[in-house]
Formats: C-alpha cells, sequence, structure tokens
C-alpha cells in the first residue's frame, strides 16, 4: 500500500493560516460580543436611571402621593414617561412596596418584586431581578418631599430580552464583518500561498528540510568555487572554495561584486551579462579558470559562477611544454651529431686523422666550457638545468643565450619560501619571451614583448634530469669558448640580426646578493614601445595575435607571491630588459 504523499509546504501554511484567521476572527467576534453585551446592560441601567430620577425629582409626583388616589393621577405619567424614556416600566409604589402604578393595570396594589431596602434609606440602587415581566435590569429610586422624608418609591426597568434584542441585532452585523474578514484573509492567505508554492515547487516540509541539508553538504564538499550574484551584482551564496580562490572573507555575502578588490578582468567578467566559458583570469596569486552563465526568469535575476583553480594544473603544462622543446632540441641535436660523425669518418677516410681529431674535440671543449660555466655560477640546481636547456634551445632558434660574467647563486641559498618552481615560472617566461623577441625576422616588428605561450599553457622550466642533455652546440665560427654560455646557431640554420645588425643574443643575470635575487633578462629584439613597460604584463597583451599573452602575467604573479618586483626597461643590447628582485630574507630577518 502505497503511503500518502505529505501535504506541500504551502498546503500546510495554508491550512494553518486559514484556521489561525478564523480563530482570531472567531475570538475577535466573541470579545466583540461579550463587550457588546456589558456595555447593554450598562447602557440599560444609565436609561433607567435617568428615567428613576426624572419621576422622583418631579413635584408633581409628591403632590400625587399625598392625594386621595395616587394611581390616577400617576398611571397616566407613567405610562407616558415610559414610552418615551424607551423603558419597559416605571413603577411607583408605597415605601413598603405596594404599587401604586404599573404597565399591567392588573399588578396594581400588588407588592413590587425586588430589593427595595437601600431605597427606602434614601440610596439610588440598580439591579438585575426576575419580576413579573421577566428578567430585567431595574433602578429603584426614592422620593422625597420637602422635609427630606421618603414618601414613595419608584422603579424604571428595561427587559433582558429587549437588551437581548437590540445586541442580537448589532451581532448580526458582527458576524457578518467577521465573515468578510474570514474570506478576506482565507483569499490573502490563498494568493500568498499560491506563490509559496510555485516558488517551492509543490514541496512539503522534509522535502525543504532534506533538499537544504543536501544542498548545504554539496555547496561545502566541492572543491571548485561556487558563487551566486542576484541581479543587483551582489554576492547571494558562495562557497568555501571561492571564498579560498578569491581570498575573500565570512563577510563576502551581500556586498557588491565589483567592490571585492579583484582584477580588472575578473571583475568584468563577474559584471558581464552575457555567459563565459573556461576564461583564464589571474588572480594575486592563482590562475582561475572562470564561467558564468546569467540566471534568467522574465528578467535578470543574477549569475551562477563557477572557479577552477588552474594554478598547478598551468605550472605542469608549462613543464609538459618545457619537456617538448627539449626533445625538439635533443632530435635537432642527433641530427647535428650524425652530421658531425659522418664528418669525422669521412675527413678519416680520406686520410686527415689530425683535422678529424680537431674538429671532434674542438665540440667537446665547447659544450664543457658551456656547462661548466652554468655549473659554477648557478649552485641551484633547478635553475642550472633550467639554463642549461635553455641555451640548447636559444641555439636551435640561432639566438646566443649568455650568462653575465656577475652572476653567482649559491646552492641553500634560497629560502623555503621561495619555492623553485616559481623561479622556474620567472626565468623560463622570461628567457622564452627574450629568444622568440631576439628570433623574429627582421627590426619592424612591432615594439613589444609577446607573450610566449597561449592563455591555456604556462612556460615553465624543464625537470633537473634535463640539465645535461642537448648542450653541445654546433660548430659556429661566432661561438667562443671563452666569453658564451650558449651556443651558436646550427648548421642549416638562418640566423637573424637582432637590434642594429647585430647578432640575436639573451643576456642573463642571477644574482645572489646579501639581501635579495637579482634575475635580469634582456635581449636583442625591437624593444618596447612607449607606455607598453606596464602594460606588457597584462593578461592577452601580446603582438603575436589572439590566444597569448600569459606569461608576463604569470611573471608578475609570482614575483607577487614572493614579495618581489619585476620592471621592464629599455636593454642596453637594444631590446626589452626585464629585471627581477626577490627578498631572500622577510622583514623580521631584516630588522
Amino acid at each position: 500500500m502505497r503511503t500518502p504523499r505529505p501535504r506541500s509546504l504551502a498546503g500546510q501554511l495554508f491550512a494553518m493560516q486559514v484556521v489561525l484567521v478564523a480563530a482570531i476572527v472567531g475570538g475577535f467576534a466573541l470579545f466583540s460580543y461579550a463587550m457588546d453585551r456589558s456595555q447593554a446592560e450598562e447602557t440599560a441601567r444609565r436609561q433607567t436611571t435617568a428615567a428613576a430620577a426624572a419621576v422622583a425629582d418631579h413635584p408633581s409626583v409628591v403632590a400625587a402621593v399625598r392625594s386621595a388616589d395616587p394611581t390616577a393621577l400617576l398611571q397616566p405619567y407613567t405610562e407616558r414617561l415610559r414610552k418615551d424614556a424607551g423603558v419597559d416600566f416605571v413603577v411607583v409604589m408605597t415605601p413598603d412596596g405596594r404599587r401604586w402604578t404599573h404597565p399591567e393595570p392588573g399588578r396594581i396594589g400588588h407588592v413590587y418584586l425586588g430589593h427595595i431596602d437601600e431605597a427606602r434609606k434614601g440610596r439610588t440602587v440598580s439591579e438585575t431581578y426576575t419580576g413579573t415581566l421577566g428578567p430585567s435590569v431595574r433602578t429603584v429610586a426614592p422620593v422625597r418631599d420637602g422635609s427630606g422624608r421618603t414618601v414613595a418609591l419608584v422603579s424604571a426597568g428595561i427587559t433582558i430580552d429587549k437588551i437581548s434584542e437590540q445586541l442580537g441585532r448589532q451581532v448580526g452585523a458582527l458576524l457578518g464583518m467577521a465573515g468578510a474578514a474570514l474570506a478576506l484573509g482565507g483569499l490573502g492567505t490563498y494568493v500568498v500561498n499560491s506563490r509559496l508554492r510555485r516558488h517551492t515547487h509543490g514541496m512539503n516540509a522534509a522535502e525543504l528540510s532534506r533538499r537544504h541539508d543536501y544542498h548545504e553538504a554539496t555547496l561545502h564538499a566541492v572543491r571548485e568555487g561556487l558563487l551566486m550574484l542576484d541581479g543587483q551584482r551582489r554576492i547571494a551564496l558562495i562557497n568555501d572554495g571561492a571564498r579560498e580562490l578569491l581570498g575573500l572573507g565570512p563577510d563576502a555575502v551581500g556586498r557588491n561584486a565589483g567592490g571585492l578588490g579583484l582584477p580588472p578582468g575578473l571583475t568584468g567578467a563577474l559584471l558581464g551579462s552575457e555567459p563565459r566559458v573556461d576564461e583564464l583570469h589571474l588572480t594575486a596569486e592563482r590562475v582561475l579558470v572562470v564561467s558564468t552563465q546569467p540566471v534568467v526568469g522574465g528578467e535578470r535575476r543574477g549569475t551562477v559562477v563557477t572557479l577552477r583553480d588552474h594554478t598547478e594544473l598551468q605550472s605542469l603544462t608549462g613543464e609538459l611544454d618545457s619537456e617538448r622543446g627539449f626533445t625538439r632540441a635533443l632530435r635537432a641535436q642527433a641530427h647535428e651529431a650524425a652530421n658531425r660523425l659522418h664528418t669525422v669518418v669521412s675527413l678519416i677516410e680520406l686520410g686527415r686523422v689530425g683535422e678529424a681529431v680537431e674538429f671532434a674535440t674542438a665540440e667537446l671543449d665547447l659544450a664543457q666550457v658551456l656547462t661548466d660555466r652554468v655549473v659554477t655560477a648557478v649552485g641551484e640546481p633547478v635553475l642550472a638545468a633550467l639554463l642549461l636547456g635553455k641555451a640548447a634551445q636559444a641555439g636551435e632558434s640561432g639566438v646566443e643565450l649568455v650568462l653575465t660574467d656577475d652572476s653567482r647563486i649559491d646552492d641553500g641559498v634560497l629560502p623555503p619560501w621561495l619555492p623553485a618552481r616559481d623561479l622556474v615560472t620567472v626565468l623560463g617566461n622570461l628567457i622564452d619571451n627574450a629568444v622568440e623577441a631576439s628570433s623574429a625576422p627582421g627590426p619592424s616588428r612591432a615594439p613589444a614583448v609577446p607573450s610566449p605561450r597561449g592563455d591555456a599553457r604556462s612556460p615553465a622550466g624543464a625537470a633537473p634530469s634535463r640539465s645535461a642533455a642537448g648542450t653541445a652546440p654546433s660548430r659556429s665560427a661566432a661561438g667562443r669558448p671563452g666569453d658564451a654560455a650558449g651556443p651558436a646557431a646550427p648548421a642549416g640554420h638562418t640566423a637573424h640580426t637582432g637590434a642594429a645588425g647585430t647578432r640575436p643574443r639573451v643576456e642573463v643575470t642571477a644574482r645572489a646578493d646579501e639581501d635579495e635575487l637579482v634575475l635580469r633578462v634582456s635581449d636583442t629584439g625591437p624593444g618596447l614601445g612607449p607606455g607598453e613597460a606596464e602594460a606588457v604584463f597584462a593578461r592577452g597583451w601580446s603582438t603575436r595575435g589572439p590566444g597569448r599573452g600569459l606569461g608576463l602575467a604569470l611573471v608578475r604573479q609570482a614575483v607577487h607571491r614572493g614579495g618581489g618586483t619585476v620592471e621592464a626597461t629599455r636593454s642596453p643590447c637594444g631590446g626589452a630588459e626585464f629585471t627581477v628582485r626577490l627578498p631572500l630574507r622577510t622583514p623580521e630577518a631584516a630588522l
């Protein structure tokens, strides 16, 4: 047997509100009835008191009482007064209670039914008593002569039936008003609960409670950030992941998205009215993938925003990209090595052994000088491996990579809060940009430093295991073992000239001073245009077309995490120069 589904929350509230409205209206009606009855009885007392006082104070009544036949004089008077005053009876009696007048003449001469002791003592009293006409509200007053002696009593009264008749008319009107109030209350309750039923989708309280519990559990269990904005772009809902990714505090709910202090690009995405899918945005410390979807129901009701942390994936993608670059460099080096080996074999076959030995050992010396120069100057193994790998890649592009003489980083100098991955991101991006700028054909290229990767890829250095791979340069007349830390252009590669007709060249300075780490990369490319020194760090800025412009933005982000600075200036070589300064000691330690 199927268990009946509980009534929806809107239905339960409707029933409860109807009962509540009915109870309120009924209670008010009963209260009004009781008050009206009390007021009706009080009005009757005042009315009878006024009538009795009017008779008792009239001089003709005293004269009639002293006459030989008081009834003949008083009966017409009291009947006329009874009708005029709107009371049911006016009875004039002797001090001992025998009637002189009565609305029913057959009752005249009989003893008055009621309490008259207080009236005989000269006081006016009111009471509810059952007399010959039935229950009534009556007032008894003394009639005094000129000396103040009580010579008669007068009683005026209104029956309860008449009071009830008057009250019944009032109660009818009251019930009509109560019915109208109940109908209006029920109609308003129905309208409100119909709206509530639409908003709650007809769910009952248990279903809503269960849905809320699931909602809260899901909201806090999801690692990705979830943000909901209302129609005024204020935060209506935010989970723990979004708070962490955006760096917001517990007071984020209710704040406008434009006042959160986020980067302009990310703020524009949150405030935009169009949907966005998997857009990359940078905050001070993270790379975020942002998707937005407006909530529309006749009008814009808000926006649902999802945030995913792309920082780690971006670094891994950059490492994979570097590995691919190293693979290409090794493939080219293998090709060059085969060519050199064929040359050595041919020289031996021609009987020119001495020249063959000289040719082979010259290549080995050149490679060893490069390795020794980098390893001696840079004791940090990750940076040394990065420089050797980038030197091989630069050589394949026909660019000479030089490590300046003042470069010196001993092993163990870098503090723990300065991770090697961030240094690889910074130096790898800057070198890639410099090599790309220096190897660009012709000096007429737009004067800007392009980003080395697309929006979905971040450059990073190679793993330390690649430190010795692909470092042997090809032979070139320009390759001087004594002054270059990078290889010359490989055989068959046409090297483009840089600024002022010089050979493409990238100079790298990596120096650890007492308090700071200095990384400087300069090139012989076209350099920066006026006003571009700051714009180059914006995400999406590039002269290489759409889908690029993330590398330098990642550089600034990594430098910001390390508490350092980065600036772009004109290089002495004619191109661009980027200088990064990172503190090696915390401010507390410096003090």
